[in-house]
């Protein structure tokens, strides 16, 4: 009896819970799927289809892209991988992050090694300023972040886990969480160093720990860009911010860009929030009011393999598996031939 009650504990903190907190969270603040910013991004996108709509679409449904789009095949996997991504997670990332534990790198780590080297500093007090100003930083970090782990996941090596994103070829607001277990592990360790750094080097300027500045229990700024119609990003309807703000603000117009077919907007467009990244590094497409015509998805093949789930968890490890191989092996016939020409 010890035992079963030992499995249907661990079931129900490992994997039901977790499941009720993914359902939960549509009705709370701290995710873009909530309830709330899809009501501001459903807003937005009525406002567009009453200034658009000259006779071509027959209702808002339709202007939204109707069932042709919310119930297309890969739709439906995006609304079933929402929720099994949260069990791959307690299932695989987090037994991961619990055996790397011990060697993550922490705040405290930083701000103790400064204090050793530099001395300790007085406790500044928790004003707003400071908690505002923390805020600002940590999402400034981790959009930094963001920016080049996307960046490299678009690179040869790790492509594959991050095809799995680019295969959907309707897009729907769940369609931001068709992200692989790998790219979510990896973006995890790189944001949680980062900001490890950020955080200590803050606290220890501030003489102690401070709190972000939180509306509603959120971020403040996390919630600033959730409602700037955030789930219009993975959406079939165009709203651009205009050339001059998408230079420092990503519009869901690039970012429907970033998701294009089309060659000429490949490795473009690699911000979440803000876009002055891609402007500073040279990877920035800019738009305007008037929708350009876009296909999205990835080669005619791919499309149609990842419209399995089990071909959309697996595959990318296989395919990776292979390019490792391919790629060693060569070495070695180079290595041998080096030889022989001795």
């Amino acid at each position: 009896m010890d035992q079963f009650s030992a499995l249907t504990d661990m079931f129900y903190s490992q994997f039901w819970l977790p499941l009720w907190h993914r359902f939960t969270g549509l009705f709370d603040l701290n995710g873009r799927l909530g309830v709330v910013f899809l009501a501001i991004s459903f807003a937005v996108a009525y406002v567009l289809y009453r200034r658009r709509n000259e006779g071509q679409y027959r209702s808002f449904g339709h202007f939204l892209g109707g069932r042709r789009v919310w119930l297309h095949r890969s739709a439906l996997i995006d609304y079933q991988y929402y929720f099994l991504r949260v069990l791959l997670h307690a299932a695989l990332v987090v037994p991961v992050l619990v055996w790397l534990d011990p060697f993550l790198l922490r705040s405290s780590d930083v701000s103790g090694t400064l204090a050793h080297w530099w001395g300790e500093r007085a406790w500044r007090g928790e004003s707003t300023a400071l908690m505002l100003a923390y805020g600002l930083g940590a999402f400034l970090v981790s959009d930094f972040v963001h920016y080049w782990v996307h960046r490299a996941f678009h690179g040869r090596w790790l492509w594959e886990f991050h095809k799995v994103h680019h295969s959907a070829t309707v897009m729907v607001p769940p369609t931001a969480s068709r992200i692989h277990i790998v790219e979510k592990l990896i973006e995890k360790l790189c944001k949680g160093t980062a900001l490890a750094l950020f955080a200590g080097l803050f606290f220890y300027l501030s003489g102690g720990k401070i709190s972000k500045y939180t509306l509603f229990g959120s971020s403040y700024l996390v919630l600033l860009f959730n409602s700037l119609a955030a789930n219009l990003r993975h959406s079939h309807v165009w709203l651009s911010f205009g050339p001059v703000i998408e230079h420092v603000i990503n519009s869901p117009a690039q970012h429907q860009i970033h998701h294009s077919k089309d060659p000429r907007h490949f490795s473009l467009n690699y911000g979440t929030n803000l876009s002055v990244w891609d402007w500073m590094f040279g990877t920035l497409y800019v738009t305007t009011a008037t929708p350009e015509p876009l296909e999205f998805g990835v080669g005619e093949k791919d499309n149609q393999r990842y419209q399995r789930m089990s071909t959309l968890i697996l595959r990318p490890f296989w395919v990776t598996g292979g390019k490792l191989w391919r790629a060693l092996a060569g070495r070695v016939l180079v290595s041998q031939g080096g030889r022989r020409l001795e």
